[in-house]
């Protein structure tokens, strides 16, 4: 969840550092760091906080160089504060680490035994003090560093530089991303892609268990046994305007409304729209034809957009659907497909416990079907199929195009599996392919609604806890809005079935407490407006989110309506997450919170 970015340069490299820190704050981070070879030594700065406190202490200590490494740190162990930051040193030795070492207490204990003594509390110090230890004992540096390496257990990406070597640079990744990038005489290391975007999109995606020796001009990478090998150089699709805030306030906002663009981006390539078709390959005829049944497994937002495809895949591929959020489901044993896959969906690709998940699905002859955002990421790399979802660099830390786009594709799937199993006739297919190609346009439209949004949303600023409610495909949907509210405006929220009202979160309604309804106009809206009378009658507030047809059969059974467009099955879940976003945000925005980056979360949850 921390973010790493180093350069090996041919210029002066802090102000760059420090900019490439700036592209990874999407990731969430409590302390900031650098440290560069200055002159015969190695230098550092910290700050606990934001990287704005990292730049006054560099103001007052200016250092510089041409080599040198960078952290934003999210505290897994020690406090977050200074002592604790990285970059992370000993002796001639300045390292950063993402990640969990997680046997380091026994290193730790290993290296106090031998006399050593250390600053922080960080599992990470220990990887300085033992590349340190192995330079004493008379290894040069990158033996040292591999013969660390291998002591590790856990999951890292660490990037070291050397106070005795003007021009050495090492990496290393195991179950955290890293990527090498190239330039002009210089190389890079970082988190991922948008760190390296301003200095160049000619990179290389490292591959587990790879390290990699670099210096200004050259670059030897090796495999986890050491050996010499080559890796793909690719041209990274990451383009720098999508991670700037242009014209919005917050990067949030941004990204709500480039859910047109990026639903697009998501459905097109699944389409032939001269036949009006679905296009997906193979995919569907190899993982869902003949599938008993299916898991869907993810976490957090992406758990939610399998807990929708739920519905899909069931009431339109006659096919059954269970759905598990991925801590669970790798420590419980379960009991797999005996012919059916099993669906990933990450967006960030590298989510630890869905990885884990997918491991274990491999182990057991489950094929693994990816839902990523990121091609290139382990989860995408692991699978027998990847479906990538196309949304683009989501800067923000609480997901909203990355969410809509999972729902697209993951309609697509279920449309495809419906076709596959002989559930989806032609005239069914070319309707359904008009439904997915009217999403970006129908999003638009969604997001008319804003100015009423905001204005519902200055009145539950005060509230201690908002309910939300929906039946069938939009029980999934309260479940996320409620998630948004709680993860940006940190209002405590929470998401019922509505049918569940009557056993127990009924005692929960009190005059003025705010319910948001989710209930387009469908099979089940009666039931839920049923629910709505209840809440009426003990006195709570209801904000209401339905379509034209909905909202008129209403009629003024609600104190705030929330319009959305009309649409179907598949469309209308994908629409509904709009007003949801855009109601999370403004509520945020209205307390002063922190919108991009709220207290406590992280972005790619790297590590358990």
């Amino acid at each position: 969840m921390c973010g790493i970015v180093a350069i090996a340069g041919t210029e002066t490299v802090a102000n760059r550092l420090v900019d490439g820190l700036k592209r990874l704050e999407y990731r969430g981070y409590d302390s900031a760091g650098i440290a560069v070879r200055a002159g015969p030594r190695v230098e550092r700065r910290r700050a606990q906080g934001k990287i704005v406190n990292l730049e006054a202490v560099m103001a007052e200590a200016p250092i510089d160089g041409l080599m040198g490494i960078a952290h934003t740190r999210w505290a897994t162990h020690g406090q977050p504060n200074e002592i604790n930051a990285h970059p992370h040193m000993s002796g001639k030795v300045a390292i950063v680490h993402n990640g969990i070492i997680e046997n380091f207490r026994e290193l730790r204990d290993e290296l106090q035994a031998d006399g050593r003594s250390f600053e922080s509390e960080t599992d990470s110090e220990v990887i300085a003090q033992l590349i340190d230890k192995n330079m004493n004992d008379g290894m040069d540096a990158v033996d040292a560093f591999e013969a660390a390496l291998k002591k590790l257990s856990g999951a890292f990406a660490i990037a070291a530089i050397f106070a005795d070597d003007t021009d050495l640079l090492i990496g290393a990744r195991k179950g955290s991303p890293l990527v090498l990038g190239y330039g002009e005489g210089e190389m890079f290391l970082g988190s991922d892609a948008i760190a390296l975007a301003p200095f160049t999109r000619d990179v290389t995606y490292l591959e587990e268990g790879d390290w990699v020796v670099l210096t200004p001009d050259s670059h030897d990478i090796r495999n986890v046994n050491g050996e010499r090998v080559n890796r793909p150089r690719v041209q990274s699709a990451v383009n720098e305007s999508l991670i700037e805030r242009g014209e919005y306030d917050h990067f949030m906002l941004k990204e709500i409304h480039e859910q047109p663009e990026s639903l697009a981006r998501s459905i097109l390539p699944y389409i032939d729209q001269a036949t009006q078709t679905l296009n997906l390959g193979d995919v569907a005829d190899k993982m869902f034809a003949g599938a008993d049944r299916a898991v869907a497994i993810a976490c957090g937002t992406a758990y939610y957009a399998a807990h929708t495809a739920k519905y899909w895949f069931e009431q339109k591929a006659r096919l059954a659907l269970e759905t598990d959020i991925a801590s669970e489901f790798r420590y419980r044993n379960p009991v797999l497909p005996q012919t059916g896959p099993a669906m990933f969906v990450s967006q960030s690709g590298e989510t630890a416990d869905t990885l884990a998940a997918l491991r274990y699905c491999r182990q057991n002859g489950t094929p693994a079907v990816a839902i990523v955002n990121v091609p290139e990421s382990s989860i995408a790399r692991e699978a027998a199929a990847i479906v990538p979802t196309h949304a683009g660099p989501e800067i923000g830390v609480a997901s909203t195009k990355a969410f809509t786009a999972q729902l697209s594709v993951l309609a697509v799937l279920a449309l495809n599996a419906a076709k596959a199993r002989g559930h989806l006739l032609p005239g069914e297919e070319v309707q359904a392919v008009k439904s997915l190609l009217a999403l970006p346009r129908k999003v638009t439209e969604a997001l008319e609604a804003q100015d009423g949004i905001r204005a519902i949303a200055e009145t539950l600023t005060q509230s201690r806890d908002v309910l939300f409610l929906g039946r069938g495909r939009y029980f999934p949907l309260a479940l996320e809005g409620a998630l948004k509210l709680k993860e940006v405006s940190y209002i405590h929220a929470e998401g019922y079935a509505a049918g569940e009202l009557k056993h127990g979160p009924i005692a929960l309604i009190e005059k003025d407490v705010p319910v948001v309804v989710i209930a387009p106009m469908d099979e089940l809206f009666e039931k839920t407006i049923s629910n709505v009378e209840e809440i009426r009658a003990r006195g709570a507030r209801v904000i209401l989110i339905s379509d034209p047809a909905g909202i008129k059969a209403a009629g003024n059974r609600a104190d705030h309506v929330i319009p959305m467009p009309e649409g179907d099955e598949i469309s209308l879940p994908v629409l509904a997450a709009v007003p949801l976003q855009l109601l999370a945000y403004h509520v945020a925005v209205a307390k002063g919170t922190d919108v991009d980056q709220p207290r406590n979360l992280a972005k790619s949850v790297t590590v358990e």
